[in-house]
């Protein structure tokens, strides 16, 4: 019975690996996001705001996809072009954000009309994000139920991501 229990696995928990997908996944959007609009920000204590934002994602980026070598996942390489996934990938973060949002700002409700808008409006959230999770998964930018492949997307994401100018 010790045997096993000073076994340490070779490779991250699967729920482990989801959460830190997610994060790269976000924070990839967000980086490639600011590194376009950077050029138009006028105000120079705002834009190195977007300067030192910039340089923390790349940083979180490297730090996370250290990790995707010890993730779980077969051997294969095919790799989502990475352009037409953008905007769908932004509007299912947003979709996931908001649905997150909405079910906290439910909780703290006291006024029934409040509840009832903020839980019309969570339902919007969730039926969004079915519908560009579905649009995704159709079009192979999301491919959910293959994780070795959702990880070769993120890391193609991050890196592009870490590799635009600005």
């Amino acid at each position: 019975m010790e045997k096993s229990m000073n076994r340490q696995p070779q490779h991250l928990a699967w729920h482990e690996t989801l959460e830190i997908h997610e994060l790269v996944a976000f924070q990839a959007i967000g980086l490639m996001k600011l590194k376009k609009a950077i050029g138009d920000i006028k105000d120079q204590r705002l834009r190195t705001i977007y300067q030192n934002t910039i340089s923390a994602l790349e940083n979180n980026l490297q730090d996370l996809l250290q990790f995707y070598a010890i993730a779980p996942r077969a051997d294969a390489t095919n790799i989502m072009e990475l352009d037409s996934g953008f905007y769908a990938g932004d509007l299912l973060a947003l979709a996931k954000t908001s649905v997150r949002n909405y079910a906290i700002a439910v909780t703290e409700t006291a006024t029934p009309v409040v509840r009832e808008t903020l839980t019309n409006h969570l339902q919007k959230a969730i039926k969004t994000h079915a519908d560009i999770f579905q649009y995704m998964y159709d079009n192979g930018l999301y491919p959910a139920y293959d994780l070795q492949q959702l990880l070769e997307n993120d890391m193609a994401l991050a890196n592009k991501a870490m590799e635009m100018d600005f």
